[in-house]
């Protein structure tokens, strides 16, 4: 494959942020055989069914990816904690919440490294704000929503990480006190609250 063509390719894969469904493709006059030919050169990779990757000379944020693959992604947990600087691990995963009844089977992605928390409509939207990560703009909790969950979490949660995050929550200018104790009642951790922070309120 010539140079010009695959700068074509590269070109109509930049048009879809640098991820197409097969559906995309097809309607390029680009089918399965000429899919596997590009995954074999090594100028595209399969992410999950369906959605293929450029990534001939190309690296970017997974971010791009995610927000492809799963636009009604809400960062949190780990993930969060990290970019509001509550912790300095870097996750193994991103961390992304989504409404429990969405198929499973969306899942089931061999990169990015994903872990989904499905929850019900009630509390989903609860303390959503916008964010952006090495210039993207993605949904992730607040920082009051992301203490709160890590106080639900707490006994699936290394206690050094948890201490990590409650320390750099009360030292955090940012945190808002009346956003912590509304959130917590509605996801019913007041008293773990109260155990953790109150003595810092």
């Amino acid at each position: 494959m010539c140079d010009h063509k695959i700068e074509e390719l590269k070109q109509l894969f930049e048009k879809h942020d640098y991820v197409m469904r097969t559906s995309d493709l097809h309607k390029e006059k680009i089918y399965y055989s000429n899919i596997q030919q590009f995954v074999a050169m090594g100028l595209i990779e399969k992410v999950k069914r369906g959605y293929y990757q450029w990534i001939y000379e190309y690296a970017d944020s997974d971010v791009v990816l995610l927000n492809k693959l799963f636009p009604d992604a809400i960062f949190c947990m780990e993930t969060a904690a990290f970019y509001y600087r509550y912790s300095d691990r870097t996750p193994a995963q991103w961390n992304f919440a989504v409404h429990r009844d969405v198929s499973k089977t969306r899942f089931l992605v061999d990169y990015p490294f994903i872990k989904a928390y499905r929850s019900n409509s009630k509390v989903l939207e609860l303390g959503v704000t916008d964010y952006d990560i090495d210039g993207v703009k993605v949904k992730m909790y607040d920082r009051d929503r992301t203490v709160c969950d890590f106080l639900r979490c707490s006994d699936q949660t290394d206690k050094e990480i948890l201490n990590k995050v409650i320390l750099s929550y009360v030292n955090d200018p940012k945190k808002n006190i009346p956003n912590l104790i509304r959130y917590a009642k509605i996801l019913r951790v007041t008293k773990k609250v109260e155990t953790w922070i109150g003595v810092w309120m």
